[in-house]
């Protein structure tokens, strides 16, 4: 397979790469200096080039390169574009949205028919491109996911937000928040097994057994060397699960308990 992916120097996206080429397959970034987002007939050449047999759209505006317009652009004005692209050309698309399209006032757990209720910043971003991908191709595959747990403490993971409040003091960790989340590796297994599924929403969330953020901040603390001080608060209350047993993942739970196996029986 060939596989085209936007974003594909992020968090997910380099963890997708990795998962596309341990299978054997293309893994293909999307060229911005070759097809702009804001140049439609540039990028129907580039697609019409590549020849992808699949469309992940994981990019986000995350770095303002092209001013005050890039978020509209990125995140708003670039999915529904593809959108349409890929139903044209009968190519399967895979849009990754995010648990924020729910603010901290909705209240979870959420499921695929949950209406989001963020109208700003970056989860009404995502609400309203969900909104437009689904109008401009109604084949698409859309999937809500949480945040995501790497194993370096460098960007964008909780692993790495974890180092980094640890390194001005105290890590403070809510036991009465349930985050959506899991660990990368499953979910980028989990999105190339949407290549199999129908179109729709998807919920990918790791957290189902409902863990709260101080249980995985301490689990992931002794997989990391006890480094961090973590310290109970009870200050955010919120489930922010993402609820759907129709796209199985790894629970973060297992994956923690394993994890700590491993690292004992090493010692």
């Amino acid at each position: 397979m060939r596989v085209l992916i936007t974003g594909a120097g992020g968090t997910v996206g380099k963890a997708l790469v990795r998962a596309i080429s341990q299978r054997g397959d293309t893994a293909i970034r999307w060229d911005l200096q070759e097809a702009p987002p804001d140049h439609y007939a540039a990028m129907e050449r580039f697609v019409d080039t590549v020849r992808p047999d699949a469309i992940y759209h994981l990019a986000i505006a995350s770095q303002h390169r092209g001013g005050e317009q890039e978020p509209w652009l990125i995140n708003r004005h670039w999915p529904g574009e593809l959108a349409w692209l890929t139903r044209c050309r009968q190519i399967p698309f895979i849009f990754t949205s995010t648990a924020m399209v729910f603010t901290d006032a909705a209240r979870g757990p959420f499921h695929p028919d949950s209406l989001p209720d963020a109208t700003e910043g970056y989860g009404g971003d995502k609400a309203w491109a969900e909104r437009r991908v689904a109008e401009q191709n109604p084949d698409a595959r859309q999937v809500r996911l949480g945040w995501q747990i790497g194993d370096q403490p460098e960007g964008n993971n909780m692993v790495a937000w974890l180092e980094e409040q640890a390194n001005h003091g105290t890590v403070r960790a809510s036991r009465r928040w349930k985050p959506a989340c899991s660990f990368l590796p499953d979910t980028a297994e989990a999105l190339l097994q949407l290549l199999e599924y129908g179109a729709g929403l998807y919920h990918l969330d790791g957290n189902r057994d409902g863990l709260s953020f101080h249980e995985i901040a301490c689990g992931l603390n002794r997989i990391h060397g006890n480094r961090w001080k973590v310290m109970e608060d009870d200050s955010f209350v919120y489930d922010q699960r993402l609820m759907d047993d129709r796209l199985p993942v790894p629970s973060v739970k297992a994956r923690l308990e394993a994890s700590l196996f491993d690292r004992d029986s090493e010692k």
